[in-house]
């Protein structure tokens, strides 16, 4: 079986909530319960923390050194050659996205994610191009003769070159090229040529409405509640129980109600 490494883009420079990383819930930040989460898919050979250079990120170096896991440094803007670099540096054949924004990602959607890439034999399989899991359980899985080539391609485009739907340079992010910024972004906004498959939520997954990701402090709050109901120490939280939780008090919902996702 091919190589498959899970590769997790990580910094404490956050726009919208500096450091949310690094913030602790249940004795453990956020990025130590996000790969206590991966650690448990049956899919991973191998985890990856991808951050920069920059001297705030070594912090991040030191959570991938006290969990056990692999970890990359590379550019802080140029996301996809941070990316391109850590598979790499790790000899994936095989790789899966996940942000690090993420501390309630459902290992069983990763596994479902990978089967289907696998199964379809396409170029790149996620849960997000038509999105019914909730925000915050998003995979995307790709082979690394895609990254590569996505990031050959991206890298020919002009300045200001962006894509046939005219996207404009994102709020709060950089100056970098967006296909630079948002490693998969190329893949997915060019279906021919690239081959897609896409995941399907069902049954009580499939509710879209709902942020379980963490990009402001309102969505902290809400993190930091499930995880002060649900979690038990040397487990991980089913999610499942979480959408229970959010069944049976849905004014917790109303925490991170209002907040509004950028826009790719």
């Amino acid at each position: 079986m091919p190589k498959v490494v899970c590769i997790v883009q990580a910094r404490t420079g956050s726009t919208r909530l500096p450091g949310k990383v690094l913030r602790e819930v249940r004795g453990k930040t956020l990025l130590e319960h996000l790969v206590d989460r991966l650690k448990v898919g049956k899919s991973i050979d191998r985890i990856v923390l991808a951050t920069t250079l920059k001297a705030s990120d070594d912090a991040i170096v030191e959570v991938a050194k006290q969990t056990g896991v692999g970890c990359f440094r590379g550019s802080e803007d140029d996301v996809l050659s941070r990316y391109v670099g850590a598979a790499q540096a790790y000899e994936a054949e095989v790789v899966i996205r996940v942000t690090s924004d993420c501390p309630l990602i459902d290992p069983g959607v990763i596994d479902r994610v990978v089967d289907l890439y696998f199964r379809s034999g396409v170029d790149y399989a996620s849960n997000t191009i038509e999105r019914t899991y909730p925000r915050g359980l998003d995979v995307e899985v790709f082979s690394m003769q895609a990254l590569l080539r996505a990031e050959a391609l991206s890298s020919k485009l002009p300045s200001g070159q962006i894509s046939e739907r005219s996207l404009e340079q994102l709020p709060g992010h950089s100056t970098a090229h967006p296909y630079r910024e948002h490693v998969t972004l190329y893949m997915y906004r060019h279906p021919e040529k690239f081959s897609l498959a896409n995941l399907a939520a069902e049954g009580e997954l499939h509710w879209p409405e709902v942020r379980l990701c963490v990009d402001t402090q309102e969505d902290f709050l809400l993190i930091e509640t499930i995880y002060r109901e649900l979690y038990q120490e040397g487990e991980i939280i089913n999610i499942t129980d979480v959408i229970g939780l959010l069944k049976s008090q849905p004014e917790l919902l109303q925490i991170n109600a209002h907040v509004e996702q950028k826009q790719v």
